[in-house]
C-alpha cells in the first residue's frame, strides 16, 4: 500500500494554546477546511509522500512517535481515519478526490479581490499600526471621540441629514465599503505583525449577505496572543477609520463623515457577536483554545443527558477552563437560535406578506425614479432593493439547506429503528399541522400595516400611507363667551336684538345649537360640519385636534431590513473560507 495525500494539503503544526487535554495538531485541506488531529495521525500524514509504502511509513512514524507503530496500524489509520477526513486519497493509484466542505456556516461562492502578494505588501506597510504605543494612543483617542460624539454632540442628527440626500447616501455606501476593506487589512496586518503569513482577501456569500473575508489560517502557527491580535485587528482598524472620519468632519464640517462614524459603531458591535462566525466567534474560540466551537455543541448537549456524562466528557476532551467557556457559550447560543427559528416559523405569513409588499413598492418606486431622470435617487433605490432581495433570497436558500440537513440527520439517527422513526415523523407532522392551522385561521400576527418609509431616500417613489379619516363625535361643552368665537345661529332662531349685557355673559349650554371644540394647537385648524342638535342646517365647528375619546391617527413605524456593511452597504465583514478564514 502506497498512500497519497490529497491535493493542496498543508501541515500547520501544533495548535498553540489549545484547550484540549491532549496535544492537537492542525491540517489544512485544499478547500480551506482546517482539521484537528492527534499527534499520531499528524505524523502519519506527514510521512505520506506518494513513494513510501505502509512498512516504510511505520518505521518513520515509530521513530518520531516514540512507540512501535506497525504497518497494519498505518493501513488502519489511513483507511479509517485520514481518508474519510479528506487527508489521503481512497485509491493508491491517485484516483478519487478530497471531499469538499459543506458547512452550513461556511462562506459560499468566494472570489479573490486581493491576491496573496498584494496582501503581503499592504499588510507589511500597515503592521506598524499594531505596535503597543500606537494601539494605546488609538484607544485613548477612541474614548475621547465617543465621549464627544455620544455625550456632547450626538450622531443621529447627522444620520438624518444624510438620509435626506440620495447623493450623500451613495457616498456613505462607498465609505462603508472602504471601511470593510480596511477592516480586512486590519486582520492581515495583525497576522503579519504576529509572525504569520496572511493569505488572500476576497468576498462571497455568508448565510444571506455578501461578505468579505481574509485568509489568516496561518495564524494558528503562532501563540494565543497572536491569534487574539489577529481576531481583534479588524475591529481595531475600524476604530482607526472612525478617527480619520471624525478628523475630516472637524475640518470640513460635513455631516456625512459623522454619519459614517455613527453607523460604524454598529458594525463593530455586530462583529463582536459570537453567535455566528464573525470576529467575536474567533476571539472567543481563541480565548478558550477551541478553534471550532460549533463542533463542541453536540458533546456539550450529550453531557446533559442522564447516564452520558462520562462518555461525553471523554469525547469532549477539554480542560476545565475551556469547558466552562464553551458550556456557557452553548447555553446562551442554542436557546437564542431555537427562539429565532420559532419566531420565524410562527410569524412566517407576516414576514412573507410584508416583505413582498415592500419589495413590490421598492421596485416600482425605483423604476419611477429612473423614469423621472432622478439618477441619484434611482441608484439609491437600487441599493435599497438589494437590501431587500439579499435577506429574502438568502433566507429561502438557507431554509432549504437546513431542511435538507435535518432530513438527512433524521434518517441517519433513526436508521434501523422504525419505532423511533415513526415517532419523529409523527412529531414533525403534529408541528406542521399546528403551524398550518395557525397560519390559515389567522392566529399568527397579521402583516405589518403600510407605513411611511423609515429611510425615505432608500425607497424613492414609495408614498407614505394616508390614514383613513376618522369621524369625531362632539361632546357637549360650555359655549365660549367671546363674541368673535360664538357660533352663528340659524336665521330661524337668531334673536332680533341682543342685550348689551349678553356679550359678556356665557349662554346656557342647552340653548347652544352647536358645540365649539377648541384645542390649543400650533398646526392650522380645519373646519368640519357639525350637525345641529335641533335638526337645523349644520354649522362649522373649529377643531385643532380630535376631541377626547376619539381615535387619533398616527403613522405607524416599520423597520426596514438592514443589514451589515458588506457589498450591500449595511453589513459587517463576515468570515471567510472554512477554517480560520476571515473576519
Amino acid at each position: 500500500m502506497v498512500p497519497q495525500l490529497c491535493e493542496g494539503l498543508e501541515l500547520l503544526g501544533e495548535y498553540q494554546g489549545s484547550g484540549s487535554v491532549v496535544r492537537k495538531f492542525l491540517l489544512r485541506r485544499g478547500d480551506g477546511q482546517v482539521i484537528q488531529v492527534s499527534q499520531l495521525l499528524y505524523l502519519v500524514a506527514g510521512s505520506v509522500d506518494g513513494a513510501r509504502d505502509a512498512e516504510a511509513i511505520s518505521h518513520r512514524v515509530s521513530g518520531r512517535y516514540g512507540q512501535e507503530v506497525s504497518a497494519e496500524d498505518v493501513v488502519f489509520l489511513v483507511e479509517r481515519k485520514l481518508t474519510p477526513m479528506g487527508v489521503t486519497l481512497r485509491s493508491a493509484g491517485g484516483g478519487g478526490a478530497a471531499p469538499r466542505s459543506d458547512l452550513l456556516l461556511a462562506l459560499k461562492g468566494h472570489r479573490v479581490v486581493f491576491g496573496e502578494r498584494w496582501v503581503a505588501r499592504i499588510a507589511a506597510a500597515l503592521r506598524w499600526l499594531h505596535s503597543p504605543l500606537i494601539v494605546a494612543l488609538v484607544l485613548v483617542a477612541a474614548v475621547v471621540m465617543d465621549g464627544w460624539l455620544f455625550g456632547v454632540h450626538g450622531g443621529i442628527t447627522a444620520v438624518l441629514q444624510v438620509l435626506e440626500q440620495p447623493l450623500w447616501m451613495l457616498i456613505l455606501f462607498v465609505l462603508t465599503v472602504a471601511s470593510l476593506v480596511f477592516h480586512e487589512f486590519g486582520h492581515a496586518s495583525a497576522c503579519h505583525y504576529s509572525g504569520a503569513v496572511p493569505g488572500k482577501i476576497g468576498c462571497g456569500i455568508f448565510l444571506i449577505w455578501p461578505s468579505m473575508y481574509t485568509d489568516v489560517t496561518d495564524v494558528y502557527r503562532v501563540g494565543r496572543a497572536g491569534r487574539l491580535r489577529t481576531g481583534l485587528g479588524g475591529v481595531y482598524f475600524n476604530v482607526i477609520f472612525m478617527l480619520v472620519l471624525t478628523g475630516l468632519y472637524l475640518v470640513t464640517g460635513q455631516p456625512l463623515f459623522l454619519a459614517a462614524v455613527y453607523l460604524a459603531h454598529f458594525e463593530v458591535l455586530e462583529q463582536l457577536m459570537p453567535l455566528v462566525r464573525l470576529d467575536g466567534y474567533y476571539i472567543l474560540g481563541d480565548l478558550a483554545g477551541v478553534p471550532d466551537l460549533y463542533g463542541k455543541v453536540k458533546p456539550i448537549l450529550m453531557s446533559l443527558l442522564p447516564g452520558r456524562r462520562r462518555e461525553a466528557a471523554a469525547l469532549l476532551g477539554l480542560k476545565r477552563s475551556a469547558r466552562i467557556v464553551v458550556s456557557v457559550w452553548v447555553a446562551v447560543m442554542v436557546p437564542l437560535l431555537l427562539a429565532e427559528v420559532g419566531y420565524v416559523l410562527w410569524n412566517l405569513p407576516r414576514l412573507v406578506a410584508t416583505a413582498g409588499r415592500a419589495l413590490a413598492a421598492q421596485v416600482s418606486g425605483t423604476f419611477e425614479a429612473f423614469a423621472d431622470l432622478q439618477v441619484w435617487a434611482g441608484l439609491v433605490g437600487v441599493v435599497g432593493t438589494l437590501m431587500l432581495l439579499c435577506p429574502m433570497a438568502g433566507g429561502c436558500y438557507l431554509a432549504g439547506r437546513i431542511l435538507v440537513r435535518v432530513w438527512r440527520a433524521g434518517l441517519r439517527a433513526t436508521e434501523g429503528r422504525p419505532v423511533m422513526r415513526l415517532a419523529v415523523a409523527g412529531a414533525v407532522v403534529a408541528v406542521c399541522a399546528v403551524l398550518g392551522v395557525a397560519w390559515v385561521r389567522g392566529l399568527t400576527p397579521k402583516p405589518l400595516p403600510a407605513a411611511a418609509p423609515v429611510t425615505p431616500v432608500l425607497q424613492p417613489g414609495v408614498p407614505a400611507p394616508h390614514p383613513a379619516p376618522t369621524t369625531s363625535t362632539a361632546s357637549p361643552s360650555p359655549t365660549p363667551s367671546h363674541p368673535s368665537r360664538r357660533p352663528a345661529l340659524p336665521p330661524s332662531r337668531r334673536p332680533a336684538t341682543v342685550p348689551s349685557s349678553a356679550a359678556s355673559s356665557p349662554a346656557p349650554a342647552s340653548s347652544s345649537p352647536a358645540t365649539v371644540s377648541r384645542t390649543p394647537s400650533a398646526s392650522p385648524t380645519r373646519t368640519h360640519p357639525t350637525p345641529d342638535p335641533s335638526g337645523s342646517s349644520p354649522t362649522p365647528s373649529v377643531t385643532g385636534t380630535p376631541p377626547t375619546g376619539s381615535p387619533s391617527p398616527s403613522p405607524s413605524t416599520s423597520t426596514s431590513p438592514t443589514r451589515s456593511p458588506s457589498p450591500s452597504g449595511t453589513s459587517p465583514s463576515l468570515p471567510g473560507p472554512p477554517g480560520r478564514g476571515g473576519t
